[in-house]
């Protein structure tokens, strides 16, 4: 009788009660699977449609092949394209990147007349749409009778990607403990001394990873390519140019191995991270 009682008096909860709280507890979970689902749908197309033995047009399922990561320069002027893109997006890299650098130390370390606007011309080119900037940047190339081209498309890289890389390296400045350098002088080490022990290889990753924003960035553009190359086919036109058609499995191969690249150098950085924290 007493076991009776004292299961009668044990609270029931209802099933859509249990099924809320269990709900609430896991929400993120749930939006953070859906989040990455919808982001990565594209890239699992991509690379499936890889192994599609599609001949000229790669829009249905015909079969699974392994001939075009065999192959991946099978389709006309893919691999020119990629070349075309590489190349543009190293010299892009390189000039904004020590442009840019050196626009955030200026930036982030000294006081000087017109400084704040400096910091907020810095987001014109971020807030510009790429139109506008692609649009504007080849009128000016053809006011000074520049044709459109190679040259022309690493310059326009270059003003595309700076402001990405100053905001990147001056958040890392801002982030830097100033007793460190001054430990360094402390202990006779010159400023470029402090500077190249110290300050350096502190700011480095926020460099590198500036780098390779300005990489993907330029890479990947295909806005400002569009109106600055002329007849030059970098590997975003190549693509665009073969949607109509279906876009060559090659081109699939390639995206997706750039993809798996940077997967790659993104897992090594945080195992190098990690390994200095411990």
């Amino acid at each position: 009788m007493s076991q009776k009682l004292k299961d009668a008096t044990i609270p029931t909860i209802p099933l859509n009660a249990r099924f809320s709280r269990w709900f609430g507890r896991n929400l993120l979970r749930i939006y953070m699977i859906f989040g990455f689902t919808y982001l990565f749908i594209p890239v699992a197309y991509t690379f499936a449609f890889s192994f599609n033995d599609s001949g000229k047009s790669n829009l249905i399922w015909k079969g699974f092949t392994l001939s075009n990561w065999q192959n991946p320069c099978g389709a006309p002027e893919v691999c020119n394209a990629l070349g075309n893109s590489i190349k543009i997006g190293l010299l892009a890299t390189i000039f904004s990147t020590i442009l840019g650098t050196m626009i955030a130390f200026a930036i982030g370390r000294y006081k000087f007349k017109g400084r704040s606007s400096s910091n907020l011309l810095i987001f014109l080119p971020m807030a510009t749409p790429e139109i506008v900037l692609g649009a504007s940047l080849l009128s000016l190339f053809l006011v000074f009778s520049v044709n459109p081209g190679f040259w022309p498309t690493v310059i326009a890289h270059v003003v595309f990607c700076i402001s990405f890389v100053v905001v990147t390296v001056k958040a890392r400045i801002a982030s830097l403990d100033p007793r460190l350098e001054q430990a360094a002088m402390d202990l006779y080490a010159n400023e470029f001394e402090t500077f190249r022990r110290v300050t350096l290889p502190l700011v480095a990753p926020g460099i590198a990873g500036a780098a390779l924003l300005a990489f993907s960035l330029s890479f990947d553009d295909f806005i400002i390519t569009n109106f600055n190359s002329g007849t030059l086919i970098t590997f975003p036109k190549f693509v665009y140019v073969s949607a109509a058609r279906g876009i060559p499995a090659q081109a699939n191969v390639i995206a997706s191995a750039m993809f798996f690249l940077a997967l790659a150098i993104v897992i090594a950085a945080q195992l190098v991270k990690r390994k200095k924290t411990r």
